[in-house]
Order: C-alpha cells, then structure tokens, then sequence
C-alpha cells in the first residue's frame, strides 16, 4: 500500500480523485443525454440519413406515372372523339 509523507499530500491526493470522479460522471451524464425528444423524431432523422446515404435506393414514383400517363391517354382520347 502506498504510504504519504504528511496530510497534504493525502489532502491532494483526495482533491484529485474527487475531480475525477465528478469529471466521469459529467462525461457519463453527457453520454446519456439525448438531441431527440421523443422516438418518433429520432426514427425521423433515421430514415431521413439513410435515404440520404441511398440505402433505400431511388425513389419510384409508379403510381404517380401511371396516373399522368392514364389521365394523357384519356385526355387524348376525348380530343380524338371530338374531332371524328
């Protein structure tokens, strides 16, 4: 066991644990700490980072092509009939 020489040093040695101690909790409550306020928000950024980063692939939009090429053809059709 390590033996000091006065109560100084043991003074210091106490002061430099306890700045330690209270430095690892600041870091562990800083490690605890959340930037999102609720689930929903944090699965939000989620998806928005992995979109960026093309995980999902791009985007598709069939359904909306579909509907402008259905609503053109019925658009011509219409024109068609009324000319003949």
């Amino acid at each position: 066991m390590l033996r000091l020489a006065n109560s100084g040093q043991v003074n210091r040695l106490a002061e430099a644990q306890l700045l330690a101690l209270e430095a690892y909790a600041e870091r562990a409550g800083a490690a605890l700490a959340c930037a999102y306020s609720s689930s929903a928000e944090f699965d939000a950024a989620l998806i928005a980072q992995r979109r960026a980063a093309g995980v999902y692939g791009p985007r598709r939009h069939r359904k909306q092509l579909l509907a402008s090429v259905a609503g053109i053809a019925a658009a011509l059709a219409v024109i068609v009939f009324l000319i003949v």
